[in-house]
């Protein structure tokens, strides 16, 4: 019998060889001036070419938007010179890559910012750790957006978008779950603005709206996706709360009038079975919301997968860590082949060790 994880995937004309998809995951390799990707950056998803799409990691849209060092932004010129040696190797080896854009708002530290304070929603302290030069720091209260503030955000992710296609991206990703920029907004823990961007689920979510009206002013819509982590619950600085379940009912049936590449959600990272206030079943419940492509996310193996698939409740998969240890995932699985082991201690480290040198199969 035909596994459905191998079947091509018609996404908005442009049709992806299989329906498993790269997830998106923060490597740090890019400790240089500039924070530019490399040839280094270039062979590691070279190798993943395999996967129907390749999701980048998370590309920041400006220098407000960093959260993290060594990672790749997408707002200079050598960025985008950086990113067009990694676009165009992925599409030597026939695969599609999609640019993740980003902005970590209060999930940063001042150490990132030559001392001034991150731009967030309101002066809410998420209490994570932010990785800085000097290693892991506490997150601090931040300084709350202006108007101002959110419009020229708006602007840098329109920016961003620009900046993926010129390096050749096939698409961009905004980066909305897990505790970052829009998800602060989307959250009443972490928003608690009194204007047009707080206070009910239309106004927290508003600033995704004008983000994606500012991108289909100078893209195609159909190349755009967006990632959503619903029932983030008590890590990453979100909590859910009795208006969650609205608000991204409200986000989803919305999304519907935009002609978006996809929704790329995730699973509970947390066990939420008791919360009455959490979606439990993320793919199943928007499966019933959204007239479009689903992506589905969260520790999914072949088995479960497929099971996924065939019950219509996600039109595409994404593996993260399975990608990090096995460059070739799609044929081991494809095979049943044994997976090689992660090496958790270099997933943020330098270099090519526990980046492009897991073995293939065939080695």
């Amino acid at each position: 019998m035909n596994n459905k994880l191998f079947e091509s995937h018609e996404r908005k004309g442009q049709s992806l060889n299989n329906r498993i998809v790269m997830a998106p995951m923060t490597r740090a390799r890019s400790a240089n001036e500039g924070n530019v990707a490399t040839e280094l950056t270039a062979a590691y998803y070279a190798q993943r070419a395999t996967a129907g799409l390749i999701i980048s990691e998370g590309t920041f849209i400006s220098e407000e938007a960093i959260g993290f060092i060594n990672v790749p932004g997408i707002y200079t010129q050598p960025q985008i010179k950086g990113w067009k040696t990694v676009t165009k190797a992925v599409h030597d080896k026939n695969g599609k890559i999609f640019a993740q854009l980003w902005h970590t708002g209060a999930y940063s530290h001042p150490d990132l910012h030559n001392g001034k304070l991150p731009l967030a929603p309101s002066n809410v302290n998420p209490n994570q750790q932010a990785f800085t030069p000097e290693g892991f720091k506490p997150t601090v209260a931040p300084q709350p957006m202006t108007i101002e503030d959110i419009k020229r955000t708006v602007q840098d992710f329109k920016n961003g978008a620009i900046n993926a296609f010129e390096a050749g991206f096939d698409g961009v990703e905004l980066h909305g779950a897990n505790g970052y920029l829009l998800q602060q907004f989307f959250s009443k823990n972490s928003n608690d603005r009194t204007d047009e961007y707080g206070g009910n689920p239309e106004n927290r979510a508003r600033i995704l709206f004008e983000i994606l009206d500012a991108i289909q002013e100078v893209a195609d819509i159909r190349k755009v996706g967006i990632r959503l982590n619903p029932s983030l619950n008590g890590i990453m600085g979100i909590a859910v709360d009795d208006e969650t379940i609205a608000t991204y009912d409200y986000m989803v049936n919305r999304l519907n009038h935009y002609d978006l590449a996809y929704i790329h959600l995730i699973e509970p990272f947390t066990d939420v079975t008791n919360n009455k206030n959490a979606i439990q079943e993320v793919a199943k419940h928007f499966r019933k919301i959204y007239n479009g492509t689903i992506i589905i996310n969260r520790a999914f193996n072949k088995e479960t997968a497929t099971k996924v698939l065939e019950n219509g409740d996600a039109d595409l998969v994404s593996f993260g860590v399975p990608f990090i240890a096995n460059p070739d995932l799609v044929e081991r699985f494809k095979t049943d082949a044994a997976l090689n082991a992660p090496d958790q201690e270099t997933f943020y480290t330098p270099g090519e060790k526990g980046y492009t040198d897991y073995p293939f199969l065939n080695n």
